[in-house]
């Protein structure tokens, strides 16, 4: 769970110095421990997002903290300056120890 991200840089085209938008979806079911399983009527476990970390090249960007609260894949934006062509990369981990990571290039015209 948790393991497939959208990552869209908007607009499309861009280049050096530019400010772009950076759009993100990641599919994680989010359970806070207060739901029941509709087939056996127990509580479905705590599993969510507790924090998410963005790198653009080898510099940590942003990090964003998250909780229980937060619904199903969870749609993230922010801001991101272009200023080199370098990968970026958003790192999610969960209450469960998982942590999945998606990349994009960032490459301006």
């Amino acid at each position: 769970m948790g393991r497939v991200a959208l990552i869209k840089i908007k607009p499309r085209r861009y280049k050096k110095g530019d400010i772009v938008r950076v759009d993100s979806v990641i599919m994680h079911p989010m359970y806070n421990g207060l739901i029941k399983d509709k087939k056996t009527g127990k509580p479905i476990p705590p599993h969510y997002i507790t924090d998410v970390e963005v790198y653009y090249g080898d510099q940590l960007v942003t990090k964003i903290d998250v909780n229980a609260s937060v619904s199903a894949n969870p749609y993230f934006s922010f801001y991101l300056k272009v200023d080199k062509e370098a990968p970026l990369k958003m790192v999610w981990k969960d209450n469960k120890g998982e942590v999945t990571e998606k990349t994009v290039k960032i490459k301006p015209h």
